[in-house]
């Protein structure tokens, strides 16, 4: 790791109505890396996403971006320096897609030309053909369309952090695959730094870099794939159990060398 980070977290906490979601929590996260935070529900996880773009601010501790802390900095201003991609897409439904794409762009006053070019620049980063997509609405695109359509919209600025909360969960097996590695391969290409949120160990170890393990508000674990399988933390070998067993359940069911 660098000796400064781009994200650094610092004994966060963060509390509702007197329970800790974030507890303590000390992560450093590197210009380039794509980190995967994992648990289950009332981790935490999702507070310390909110936390990083303040949407909700910390209780104590210090949240740096390039070193600087992203408590003197405007909320609005920083969450534009941001790229964001959630499980619902959380597009706007009245707009077309391509408004949707543009639409932090035009709020940071870029020319309309180029705002237009933007859009079709992105469109083929994410796989969809220019005139068939850009005038259409959401509710007439599928689940993955969605997605990659969110995927756009939060690279439109050029930001150089993506934050990422349960991007893929609510797609079929398919195309939550496909879209995963079409959004790591974007990551790698533009040299994104992102952190995705996910309950889904499997995935956090084939897109990450290295995966953070949070539970009840506590950083248990933070390492590459190979790392954490070497964990003595139990709640971290029990997340390695699942795709552990699957690999050997589908080893024993599929014939040597694939599929007949």
């Amino acid at each position: 790791m660098p000796d400064t980070p781009l994200i650094a977290y610092a004994h966060i906490r963060k509390s509702f109505i007197g329970v800790a979601a974030v507890d303590d929590v000390s992560l450093a996260v590197a210009s380039g890396e794509f980190l995967a935070i994992v648990g289950g529900s009332g981790s935490g996880k999702t507070t310390l996403l909110r936390l990083t773009s303040r949407l909700i601010e910390a209780d104590s501790g210090t949240i740096t971006i390039d070193g600087e802390d992203i408590a003197r900095l405007d909320p609005v201003g920083l969450r534009r320096r941001m790229g964001y991609v959630f499980q619902s897409g959380g597009l706007f439904p009245h707009m077309s897609v391509a408004a949707n794409i543009g639409i932090t762009p035009s709020l940071l006053g870029t020319p309309a030309p180029e705002i237009a070019a933007r859009v079709d620049e992105l469109l083929d980063l994410v796989r969809l053909d220019r005139k068939q997509y850009r005038d259409r609405l959401p509710h007439e695109l599928s689940g993955g369309q969605r997605q990659r359509i969110s995927v756009a919209r939060a690279l439109a600025a050029r930001p150089r952090i993506v934050l990422m909360d349960e991007p893929f969960g609510a797609l079929d097996p398919l195309t939550r695959d496909a879209l995963g590695d079409d959004y790591r391969a974007l990551h790698r290409k533009l040299g994104l730094t992102t952190i995705m949120i996910t309950h889904d160990m499997t995935e956090a170890l084939l897109l990450a870099d290295r995966v953070a393990v949070m539970r009840s508000g506590r950083l248990l674990s933070v390492g590459t794939p190979a790392e954490l399988a070497t964990s003595d933390e139990p709640y971290v070998k029990q997340l390695l159990q699942t795709p552990r067993r699957q690999t050997e359940r589908l080893k024993a069911l599929l014939p040597e060398g694939g599929i007949a």
